[in-house]
């Protein structure tokens, strides 16, 4: 007879090396989330204390480089085109790693967050699209709500305190590079108007120069820190956004390991490059781009023309009926099932969560607006109003939920074996039992012993009682 057919569970149980990749993963985002945060605080500080107002203006607008090569750009203009290619290139080695040895090896696996990232990002557009044809605004705008900004949902979940099952902070993790992925070919595709073809042509040879060095395992940074500012240098020339040339570098590295590795060279170059781009590069990008001026007026302004409340709109609305409607209609048509420990309301609860657009929508936001700065500021006032009410709408669902995901996760974490790995991924081995056995035998022996001890001192009790007794029934 043939074997029953088994049914899918959606956002079950991680394996134990995606686990641990995921978790290293976002611990890191998790802290540079948080620097984020501090640094768009300080740039809204910043740019709105009249004093301190026209130092942001100065500095922000500072021009340096070599004017020669066509670098001679400002401050905020290198930490766009610069820092964030710092960003896009951890994006390309943790899209490379998900591809080779992640979730999206699966094609069944990765049916889910690619969906659900591309209903995520066609009900935004579709949101902004419908309100300024509406209202008579731009269609310039329309991928601004598009991206979802991982290090600021993690920074939201850090500080709201919720235990977040693993399986759930996966497919947000998961979810987040198929957006990046997404966006960047939005970038590339939409956002490049005209190309120098001879520096477009010097970057494809030295992309090509840096795949031929990995292939032939040549090691040192000396060697490739130097051709990767080359490349960078040369695409930012050639028109197409200085940030391809990061996602591609980091597409090329190896992220599949060989026998005696403990770690792929992608792996190990992202556990490096991670920390610089979560806690350096990203903040910094913050800084100078979060500095809008926010008053009354201008918030007000956010909710009557078009282009800011469909970005808004896009951001709150969209993204959650895009993700929630997406992994609905894969469990629709997939036969796949919610895992038995979830709800649809936790799934719903991600979907708003991933409305926080702030790093990539701010980076679209001024390159679809470029040449306006008063509409491109209004469209960062809006991406930071709806990234906010969306943070505000996800903490509330997440934490009627909260009691729930601590069980969870305290279950995903016992260790009472002591072994290292959490014992729900040692179910299966019989050493495993054997130790718990063993580790029970010596409680079992321990509290007989305290047993024992107990009742010998509860019948020495009984005996002094006893002997007082016999003396005082004698005569005075």
């Amino acid at each position: 007879m043939p074997a029953p057919r088994t049914t899918r569970k959606l956002f079950g149980r991680l394996s134990l090396p995606e686990r641990t990749f995921v978790t290293d993963a976002l611990r890191t985002e998790t802290v540079g989330g948080v620097l984020l945060l501090a640094a768009a605080i300080a740039a809204l500080v910043w740019a709105n204390i009249p004093a301190l107002h026209d130092s942001y203006e100065s500095v922000s607008h500072f021009h340096f480089g070599p004017g020669a090569l066509g670098l001679n750009l400002s401050v905020a203009h290198w930490a766009a085109d610069g820092l964030l290619a710092i960003f896009f290139f951890v994006a390309g080695i943790e899209l490379k790693r998900e591809l080779v040895a992640g979730d999206l090896k699966d094609p069944k696996a990765a049916a889910l967050p690619v969906v659900a990232a591309l209903c995520g990002m066609a009900a935004p557009a579709l949101v902004y699209t419908v309100a300024n044809v509406a209202g008579g605004g731009s269609l310039a705008g329309w991928a601004v709500p598009t991206a979802t900004d991982i290090a600021f949902a993690l920074a939201v979940l850090a500080v709201i305190g919720t235990s977040l099952p693993s399986a759930l902070r996966a497919f947000l993790l998961t979810l987040a590079v198929v957006d990046d992925l997404f966006a960047i070919l939005i970038i590339a595709v939409f956002f490049t108007e005209s190309l120098n073809f001879a520096a477009l042509g010097g970057a494809v040879a030295g992309l090509a120069v840096f795949w031929l060095l990995l292939r032939t395992g040549v090691r040192g940074w000396y060697v490739y820190i130097p051709l990767a500012l080359v490349i960078w240098g040369l695409m930012y020339n050639s028109g197409v956004h200085a940030t391809i040339a990061g996602v591609a570098m980091g597409l090329m590295l190896r992220c599949h390991r060989r026998e005696g590795e403990e770690h792929s060279p992608g792996e190990h170059i992202e556990h490096l490059v991670r920390p610089l781009s979560a806690g350096l590069a990203v903040p910094l990008f913050a800084l100078f781009s979060a500095g809008v001026s926010v008053s009354g007026g201008a918030l007000a302004d956010v909710f009557t023309r078009p282009e800011t409340l469909g970005v808004v709109l896009g951001l709150v609305v969209g993204k959650t009926l895009g993700i929630f409607g997406g992994t609905w209609l894969t469990a629709r048509f997939t036969r796949a099932s919610l895992s038995d420990e979830l709800a649809w309301a936790d799934v719903f609860a991600v979907a708003t969560l991933a409305g926080i657009g702030f790093t990539v929508s701010l980076l679209i936001g001024e390159l679809a607006f470029e040449g306006d700065a008063a509409l491109t500021a209004e469209v960062k006032a809006a991406v930071l109003t709806g990234s906010l009410i969306a943070a505000c709408l996800a903490t509330v669902l997440l934490r009627i939920r909260n009691a729930k995901y601590r069980k969870l996760t305290e279950a995903e974490e016992r260790d009472e074996d002591l072994s290292g790995i959490p014992d729900i991924y040692e179910e299966d081995d019989p050493a495993y039992h054997l130790r718990m056995a063993a580790i029970y035998d010596r409680k079992a022996a321990e509290h007989r012993r305290i047993a024992q001890e107990k009742t010998a001192e509860r019948h020495g009790v009984a005996e002094v009682a006893g002997g007082a007794g016999e003396q005082s029934d004698g005569p005075a």
